[in-house]
């Protein structure tokens, strides 16, 4: 196989929106950019525009009716999916997986290198908390369909080489439910580099208005208090959500610009954070520009925020635990300067990713070439011969 010039594919879950993961794909682009994009489904609609440019090749699941927009639902077929894209002219294969992209079938020969985003999460640790919040149809078949999937998602992951967690939370959850070791590579996030403005007198939070992202509880502490919170984004939750609030509370939607949003994570006193994620590239973004984030006290927050100095953390998942730690915050602040804070952040930078990236490929290319000499080339027993 060769090491210099490996012929090199990417593969990952779905092209759907432009969120975290596909951020990280998009600089895997930029790390290897002859690499066609494999991919269950894409909508180009919702993607950026220069992902016009790149050689994107969807599975047969493109060609079914609405497939763009319900393709969760098709979570049974994801696995036959993957397993029918030919990867076999490929020396390297780099998976973005949080789902079933990690397996695809490649050569004896070749090198896979996953990036695990999370172990799946409706699969393992989360299935109890998405039956309970399923519909009664999708509850009663869920059972039967999940102790399949899960059988296929180990088998998955023995097919993977090599492993790359997106925090040392994720590598925790993998060594849990694959029994692998795996490295860590933090994702990748856009750091703000914008001049500081004073901040202004509101709280905020970023993000889709879904369950687990716990954005009720920031309402619910801000409502409480008498707080002005700005709430950015758009989902399943919205009524809900707006059910809860008060009047300091201020829903903007979702389709602000990337520019628009930077502008108010720049004049946002602290950012609020309170739900439990894998990574969770908000609060980076958060601390890009100089804002300090209080954090919900588990996953990856844990890992990107400084307690005390670039945020505060709470450690109860409450709607009261967070409006005591948003008096603490105002009582004391914490130790960092804005420019301290983005300092901090950059080393989650894009750059920072692909530098990182492209050294570990090279790493276990050459790993893997070794390997592969010395089974070509067996280490004779001392005081044996061959007959």
């Amino acid at each position: 196989m060769p090491n210099e010039h490996p012929k090199v594919a990417i593969v990952h879950d779905w092209l759907v929106s432009y969120a975290g993961a596909d951020r990280v794909v998009d600089c895997m682009h930029h790390v290897f950019p002859d690499a066609p994009i494999y991919t269950l489904v894409y909508d180009k609609n919702k993607m950026p525009a220069w992902f016009r440019g790149y050689d994107i090749r969807t599975t047969w699941v493109q060609k079914l009716p609405f497939a763009t927009r319900l393709y969760k639902k098709m979570l049974p077929l994801m696995p036959r999916a993957f397993e029918a894209l030919d990867l076999s002219e490929y020396d390297l294969v780099l998976s973005s997986s949080s789902s079933c992209s990690k397996g695809v079938i490649t050569r004896p020969d070749a090198v896979h290198i996953c990036y695990c985003h999370t172990p799946t999460r409706y699969v393992w640790d989360f299935y109890y908390t998405y039956r309970a919040n399923a519909n009664p149809l999708v509850r009663a078949v869920m059972p039967g369909q999940m102790y399949k999937l899960r059988q296929w998602d180990k088998c998955a992951a023995d097919r993977v080489d090599y492993f790359i967690a997106n925090s040392r939370y994720i590598a925790r959850r993998i060594k849990k439910y694959y029994r692998r070791d795996s490295d860590v590579i933090y994702p990748c996030v856009h750091i703000n580099e914008s001049p500081f403005v004073p901040k202004e007198d509101f709280y905020l939070v970023v993000g889709r208005f879904t369950w687990y992202k716990r954005m009720d509880l920031a309402v619910a502490a801000c409502t409480k208090l008498g707080r002005k919170l700005v709430v950015i984004g758009s989902g399943d939750e919205e009524a809900r959500l707006r059910a809860l609030a008060g009047p300091t509370v201020q829903f903007l939607g979702g389709g602000l610009s990337d520019r628009e949003v930077r502008s108010y994570y720049l004049r946002a006193k602290a950012f609020l954070f309170p739900g439990e994620e894998d990574f969770g590239i908000t609060p980076v973004e958060a601390q890009s520009a100089g804002t300090p984030v209080l954090a919900y006290g588990r996953g990856g927050a844990c890992e990107t925020v400084e307690d005390g100095r670039t945020g505060l953390l709470f450690h109860k998942q409450t709607a009261d635990c967070l409006a005591e730690c948003i008096e603490r915050f105002e009582r004391q602040g914490v130790s960092a300067t804005a420019e301290q804070i983005r300092a901090h952040s950059r080393r989650f930078s894009e750059q920072r990713f692909e530098d990182e990236l492209r050294a570990y490929c090279a790493r276990r290319l050459a790993d893997w070439a070794g390997e592969l000499e010395s089974c070509a080339h067996p280490v004779q027993t001392p005081g044996r011969e061959e007959t």
